[in-house]
């Protein structure tokens, strides 16, 4: 084993348990929460992170014992298991961060209209359709004996092991890939660039009121003005930032390998074993970087966190009170008893 194959290996390892923490925190808000719950998005924020979670149990450790083994971690009825759910697991991430999209999308530019536009059993029906779509998929490549231990990944997912059916196989690729990562980044796209449309909108005319605001007042204080002026800009700021950060976490973690596996279609290209690796890495990030990108870090979640976690301290508490109160009692009995012999005496 070498430098860069232990390197490999603890990142997995490192994704791994980051993603699985990350992604339980939120179905536990989810699940203790009634905020959260009450919330169309917080669906396919649960689905996305259900989905996480089984990779993080299924996929990651396969492809950390085909590094490790450099060869097929497990039998084969095992491994086209795993293959059948990263193909179905990866494809239902992708289309449940569309839904993310198109759910802020209806939200910003059409918030009065909203609560009929999309409900619960609205967001229940594009979640079934999200599964139905990677279940077609997933059976497909599972049917045609597509499914395998691919080495060029260290992975079990989707492989052509015998040279017959290549063209049958490079039009299942691209179509797959047009249908999930390239309809899910215009999808995202669309809708978020919509967003930023509205938001630098709403930006300009609270702009052109603060500007206002600030001209009428004429014995304002320089500090004020120019906290006003700094609150100004960042408003700007803030709305381009969270975009950018949903579009580029999706290109930077899904384009390497869906660009990989287009290329290795073509039969003089070889994939470098590293570098398919590094590129399923990067796919397996974005199941550690969702909890933080879509839920955690907004003050709804953090709410929730510490609404748990208050549970836990107070019941500790309690019980730590109710452990100490007998021996209490005890104490206060005996220097009951204590003080009547006292008095007796």
């Amino acid at each position: 084993m070498n430098l860069l194959e232990a390197l490999l290996e603890l990142l997995i390892v490192v994704i791994a348990i980051v993603s699985l923490v990350g992604n339980l925190l939120v179905l536990l808000c989810f699940t203790c929460s009634a905020g959260v719950r009450a919330q169309v998005p917080g669906i396919f924020i649960m689905n996305l992170s259900f989905c996480n979670i089984l990779i993080a149990v299924l996929n990651m450790p396969s492809t950390l014992l085909g590094v490790v083994k450099r060869q097929k971690p497990f039998g084969d009825y095992f491994c086209y298991t795993v293959s059948f759910m990263d193909t179905f697991l990866t494809t239902n991430t992708m289309l449940s961060m569309a839904a993310l999209s198109i759910d802020r999308w209806i939200a910003v530019v059409f918030p009065l209209t909203y609560s009929s536009k999309m409900r619960h059993k609205d967001a229940v029906l594009i979640v079934s359709y999200a599964w139905l779509h990677s279940l077609a998929f997933s059976l497909t490549a599972l049917l045609l004996s597509w499914v395998d231990y691919n080495p060029a990944y260290a992975s079990c997912t989707v492989h052509l092991a015998e040279e017959g059916g290549r063209g049958q196989f490079m039009v299942f690729t691209v179509v797959f890939h047009a249908a999930t990562f390239a309809l899910s980044l215009f999808i995202l796209c669309f809708t978020y660039l919509k967003v930023l449309q509205v938001a630098r909108f709403h930006c300009k005319r609270i702009d052109v009121i603060t500007v206002q605001t600030i001209l009428l007042l004429v014995d304002i204080h320089p500090s004020v003005k120019q906290r006003c002026l700094l609150e100004q800009k960042k408003r700007r700021q803030r709305s381009t930032k969270k975009i950018c950060i949903f579009i580029g976490s999706f290109i930077l973690c899904f384009a390497p390998y869906v660009i990989t596996r287009l290329t290795e279609l073509v039969p003089s290209v070889k994939i470098d074993h590293y570098w398919g690796i590094v590129s399923k890495c990067l796919v397996y990030s974005k199941a550690a970087s969702d909890p933080f990108v879509y839920s955690l870090l907004r003050q709804q979640y953090k709410k929730a966190l510490n609404g748990v976690c208050n549970r836990i301290l107070g019941r500790r508490s309690y019980m730590l009170s109710s452990n100490s109160s007998p021996s209490d009692t005890d104490g206060g009995r005996k220097m009951t008893d204590t003080l009547g012999s006292m008095h007796l005496l």
